[in-house]
């Protein structure tokens, strides 16, 4: 990896980005200031998407695992599958599918060609629940996001996807160094 370039010290002007975190001294690289721009966002929109899904007694690693379950359905998937496509990472996806099964939010079965493998389906609860989110949801993502256009929101997902490439192990993983 190249060493970052050295910079000039910023012009000494505090943007929204440094009000926020309180820092008295602006963030001179570009780099360091995208990512403390995109962990802030993430972590404050994160925030208000779990306050939002609280009342309709999800969690967002719930709510992303039925939007997968909703996307296999009728199909079933290995609990290990739905894990590998959680836009955030759990650390125990079995407990996560647990509680939505125990919930009849999910059902889960024997796979009947390889006992060892648990398959994992959305119920129709999981489909009322899901149903019943769909419109706030979209309400509440246009709140959040309406005040940019439809090209820039394209290319703000562009360019978050080439921020994740480097990092891509599998293409699917931001490979986690460690």
């Amino acid at each position: 990896m190249a060493e970052p370039r050295p910079r000039p010290a910023a012009a000494g002007r505090c943007g929204r980005l440094e009000r926020e975190i309180r820092q008295r001294t602006p963030v001179a690289e570009p780099a360091e200031r995208a990512l403390l721009n995109l962990l802030r966002s993430a972590a404050l929109l994160g925030q208000e998407h779990a306050r939002f899904l609280r009342p309709h007694g999800l969690t967002p690693a719930q709510y992303n695992a039925l939007r997968i379950l909703r996307g296999a359905h009728p199909d079933t998937l290995p609990c290990g599958e739905v894990g590998a496509r959680l836009v955030a990472p759990v650390p125990d996806v079995t407990r996560l599918l647990d509680r939505l099964a125990a919930r009849g939010l999910a059902r889960r079965e024997r796979d009947p060609a390889d006992r060892r493998v648990v398959r994992v389906g959305i119920t129709a609860g999981g489909l009322e629940r899901l149903a019943a989110l769909d419109v706030p949801l979209a309400a509440w993502i246009g709140e959040r996001l309406g005040g940019l256009s439809d090209r820039e929101l394209e290319s703000l997902s562009r360019l978050l996807e080439r921020a994740r490439s480097p990092a891509a192990g599998d293409g699917r993983r931001p490979a986690i160094p460690g």
